[in-house]
């Protein structure tokens, strides 16, 4: 794991790693870099020729020397132009490529992690990092390092052009340059400060505002927008507060250096002043030195901005590494891929705790042959759903052994296990985009015609052409403008269309009124046939084609075996749940 960015200290580390991220376009660096060191001298040749303006051509009445040595400003000036338009478009161009890949990598690692990550991280932290803090990573490159680099370059190329003009005049200009010192770490070390603040109100915002817009449906129900309008406007005014720190110190910083600017250049007049009546400066000196003081001065100012750029760009940086580094994801080790299963699963003494301590499955053993339908039961909370999140490898287990087909599931290829199994959850969930696009997960190989014969083998195909436009209606997020029958219909033709091996429904009838629900039934007949699977529910009516039942009571398996054989037991756990459920019906 990367260091931390903290307190006042700058990570060389991080800001390494950052710039190492570069490494696949050195060209781009080299260039940039040769650019920034080619704008330090072109800078000062322009006031250099001032001076001879001046001093050989002005005072002397040369007018065709001047207009010779005017051209050759022009001149100089546009090659300056064109070199400082190369400079900001490659370091831009090296940023935006850069952040690409970083972007790219960030996404391919969350698409990896567990989703014990996904269970503890809003989903507004994780667009934060993705978005602002790469963000802030591009300016490193574009407002920091390489501009940071040119500025110093300047003031150094400055400075000794300075004291080859005139030593006197120097030294009078860096009699103010300790208060410009103080003044520019000052800034900094708050505007730090202030920008950190406001790092950390922008996540807590983002997080805010997608978790309430995910969840409007509930605010609204229960009355609670008003209460949701208090909490935004706390959240959004430590957010405006921490922006207003470090404008108010940008407002202090630029005025102090103002006058510092100020008194150098009433410095400059009256020393340089004395100096001509004295013959001990030119005239030409005296004009240039002013134009020197502004081109020292300015970098300087900038660079405690550019030096805050840089230093959230490493705390950013931090933060990605952090989410980069994180060793919590599925690794994918296995090299068995075959291209069928045949569906036999065996759990043997499966122990799982999603935090390592609390056990949430406890010594589970059963089996299933190919093609055999097994039923899990259980109270809320029972671990029912975390049973098969495990058997797809959602999460690893602490100890014991899952088998598919006699074979440890971490033999299998990642993709080539899940591929062949077939996941319906209670709350469907549906991507914006066209109901054909949904159903073929946006696989462009997948024929409509093998979409269409798919849905009618489960019934959905007169449902989904009485929408308007039938396989072209157009789904909004999460499904909204569709009913739960509907998304759950679509989800079956969703995976009946992979053909996967092992089937696996979770309460998918639960939120399903009984009309509805018999069409489900029917589908749920069809995708079982010669599948294994595994069906969970709350409604004990949809099970009765099980050909064996699991009851789960805290994680632990309690009765396991045929529906007669569970409710020929009188004082079973199965038989209270079947006898409660049938005499409230």
């Amino acid at each position: 794991m990367v260091k931390n960015v903290k307190g006042n200290k700058f990570d060389w580390t991080i800001l390494r790693r950052i710039l190492a991220l570069g490494g696949n376009y050195k060209g781009l660096f080299i260039i940039s870099g040769l650019l920034a060191i080619v704008l330090a001298p072109l800078s000062v040749v322009r006031p250099l020729l001032i001076n001879k303006a001046v001093d050989d051509y002005i005072l002397k009445f040369d007018f065709d020397g001047l207009l010779t040595i005017t051209m050759v400003m022009i001149g100089i000036l546009l090659v300056e132009v064109v070199v400082r338009y190369f400079f900001v478009f490659l370091s831009n161009l090296l940023g935006q490529n850069v952040i690409r890949d970083l972007r790219a990598s960030v996404f391919r690692q969350v698409l990896s992690l567990k989703l014990t990550y996904f269970d503890r991280t809003p989903v507004g932290t994780s667009t934060t990092r993705t978005i602002n803090d790469i963000e802030s990573i591009n300016q490193v490159f574009t407002q920091g390092v390489l501009i940071m680099i040119a500025d110093v370059l300047r003031i150094v190329a400055v400075l000794i052009t300075m004291l080859v003009v005139s030593l006197r005049l120097t030294i009078i200009v860096l009699l103010t340059l300790p208060l410009i010192v103080i003044a520019t770490y000052i800034f900094k070390e708050k505007v730090k400060v202030a920008y950190q603040k406001v790092r950390a109100q922008i996540a807590r915002m983002n997080a805010f505002l997608q978790e309430r817009l995910s969840g409007m449906y509930i605010v609204q129900i229960f009355n609670a927008e008003d209460k949701e309008r208090g909490k935004f406007r706390i959240i959004n005014r430590e957010y405006t507060q921490a922006n207003l720190d470090s404008i108010l110190y940008y407002a202090v910083f630029f005025p102090v250096v103002e006058i510092i600017s100020a008194l150098a250049l009433a410095l400059l007049v009256w020393w340089g002043a004395r100096g001509i009546i004295g013959d001990d400066l030119t005239f030409g000196s005296l004009v240039i030195f002013p134009i020197f003081l502004n081109m020292l001065f300015r970098p300087m100012r900038m660079l405690a901005d550019k030096f805050n750029t840089l230093q959230m760009g490493i705390v950013a940086g931090e933060r990605i590494f952090n989410l980069l580094d994180r060793k919590d994801r599925i690794f994918d080790e296995g090299s068995y891929r075959p291209e069928r299963l045949k569906g036999c699963i065996q759990f043997d003494n499966v122990y799982f705790s999603y935090d390592g301590e609390n056990d949430i499955l406890k010594n589970i053993n059963f089996r299933i042959e190919p093609g055999e339908t097994l039923a899990v039961v259980g109270s809320t909370g029972s671990g029912k759903t975390t049973l098969i999140n495990i058997l797809s490898r959602f999460y690893e287990i602490q100890s014991g052994v899952i088998k598919i087909d006699n074979r440890d599931v971490r033999e299998y290829q990642l993709d080539s296990l899940r591929h062949r199994i077939g996941l319906v959850l209670q709350d469907v969930f549906l991507f914006s985009g066209t109901i054909l696009e949904n159903i073929r997960m946006m696989d462009e190989t997948v024929p409509r015609e093998d979409v269409v014969e798919c849905a009618k083998m489960i019934g959905a195909h007169e449902l989904i052409m009485d929408l308007p436009n039938n396989y072209d209606f157009v789904v909004t997020e999460r499904g909204s403008n569709l009913s739960s029958g509907q998304r759950q219909l679509i989800s079956f033709v969703r995976l009946l269309i992979f053909n996967p091996d092992i089937l696996i429904l979770d309460e998918a009838t639960s939120n399903i009124d009984l009309e509805t629900e018999n069409l489900i039934q029917y589908a749920i007949e069809k995708l079982i046939t010669r599948r294994t699977s595994i069906i969970i529910a709350h409604r004990l009516s949809t099970i009765k084609h099980a050909d064996k039942i699991l009851v789960l009571e805290k994680g632990e398996i309690v009765e396991f075996g045929t529906m007669d054989e569970l409710l020929n037991k009188e004082e079973g756990k199965f038989r209270k749940l079947y006898e409660l459920q049938f005499e409230e019906i």
